[in-house]
């Protein structure tokens, strides 16, 4: 194997439900590390107004965090291929740890604008590093057959430790501890991830790398592209994935609140959306390792996507006041933005040798979306309203499956080329690893 690369074997090991069994307790810390991360994301603009900043203010940090992640999540996986998955996530624990303890302990007590900023998109650079680059070790250490599964797992994870158990832990304990304690309880949960990464997740990726070729292997998170340009839509397609995820919360309770339906029962819509959501990443996940990666993609989230983002649009009005509808179609909405996962499985396929320069564009996608969808809602929302906003959305989805057809080329000649031999009787070629 060579030097630029990391060392690993995919196809050994036992798996649980289509998971490696040496990956399980580094998603626990996955879990972890995120719900620390996420304790103050549905509360922390209108504390800070609370203590005296304005809502620009809030926007503009808030904005800006969305591009340190963008930013993080670039170099989460050129880094976690040059250095290994645990240094790097190891990394992106310390940028964090500093990050927040500056936050809390100069930003806070000055309500300091200016010193917010920096400390605050430091924590939004580190997560990244942390979180994805656990994305490359998933890739090299689990079988292609059940990738996508796997990947399923991630999201499970991620999803499940940033909107699910942050916000119930935060609803329970903000009346206890307050709004500085949670902030400082996220430490506790930060670094009981960082230990289970450290002590409990067997096995290792590493490579003997040089700076030479850690260099290289940075600058192929930008060259990756122009090698491959397939990479590059794989992330223009995760970037549209993300979009509406973001977007919606900006506009969206406003918009229902014009036909009945009060903030109080957003918040439970926009909680049983991500809920759903867990289960159909794996359920995606599982449907695309058997009909394709591509396929999945295009059928149960561009094709999905769109159509239930169109129903969003108009469903208010027609039912109106309807809370038990608007669940539904909130669920809907949760289950089908799941089914863009297996894309996180297809795009390093296309370039199994540069897998963390692959998944760097992924995750860069997955960080601008939290950047462009609010951007999309403060260019549009006072021309197109809500409606035209939603309808925008789902034709940036309906385009997704265009540019699914180019990206999944490669997988569907290899699934074809599969079949071919299966009925000659020959061994059948192992999935791209």
């Amino acid at each position: 194997m060579g030097n630029n690369m990391l060392e690993s074997n995919p196809s050994e090991g036992k798996t649980i439900l289509g998971l490696n069994v040496e990956l399980i307790w580094g998603l626990v810390g996955v879990l972890l590390f995120i719900v620390g991360d996420g304790l103050e994301q549905a509360w922390i603009s209108p504390f800070l107004i609370e203590k005296g900043m304005v809502i620009e203010e809030t926007a503009t940090l808030i904005s800006i965090y969305g591009i340190a992640v963008a930013i993080g999540a670039w170099f989460s996986g050129v880094l976690a291929e040059a250095w290994g998955p645990r240094k790097t996530m190891l990394a992106g624990a310390i940028l964090w740890i500093i990050g927040h303890l500056l936050f809390l302990l100069v930003a806070l007590p000055q309500m300091s604008f200016a010193i917010m900023l920096p400390t605050y998109c430091i924590r939004g650079f580190g997560y990244p590093l942390f979180c994805y680059s656990y994305l490359v070790w998933i890739t090299y250490k689990n079988s292609p057959k059940t990738l996508a599964t796997a990947v399923g797992w991630f999201f499970v994870a991620f999803t499940g430790g940033l909107y699910v158990v942050s916000n119930l832990f935060a609803s329970y304990m903000m009346p206890i501890i307050g709004s500085v304690g949670l902030l400082w309880s996220a430490l506790v949960w930060v670094l009981a991830g960082v230990l289970i990464i450290c002590f409990a997740v067997k096995g290792s990726i590493h490579g003997n790398i040089g700076a030479k070729e850690q260099f290289k292997i940075l600058l192929s998170g930008i060259t990756i592209i122009k090698k491959n340009p397939r990479v590059g839509v794989g992330g223009l397609v995760r970037l549209i994935n993300g979009t509406s995820q973001f977007a919606m919360p900006v506009f969206y309770p406003l918009f229902l609140a014009q036909y009945g339906i009060s903030t109080e029962e957003w918040l439970q819509i926009w909680a049983l959306v991500f809920f759903v959501n867990i289960f159909f990443n794996i359920i995606w996940g599982v449907v695309g390792d058997k009909i394709g990666w591509g396929n999945a993609v295009q059928i149960f989230g561009g094709l999905g996507c769109g159509s239930i983002l169109l129903l969003m649009a108009f469903a208010p009005p027609f039912f109106e006041g309807n809370f038990v509808a608007m669940l539904v179609v909130g669920a809907l909405y949760g289950a089908l933005i799941a089914g863009f996962a297996p894309l996180t499985a297809l795009v390093p396929s296309l370039e199994p040798t540069y897998k963390g320069a692959t998944i760097t564009m992924i995750n860069l996608g997955a960080g601008l979306a939290s950047f462009v969808g609010p951007l999309i809602v403060a260019v549009g929302i006072a021309k197109l309203k809500a409606q035209g906003i939603l309808i925008c959305l789902a034709v940036m989805y309906y385009f997704s499956i265009l540019l699914m057809n180019y990206v999944k080329k490669p997988e569907t000649e290899r699934r074809k080329a599969m079949k071919e031999a299966a009925l000659r009787g020959e061994a059948q070629p192992e999935a791209a690893e």
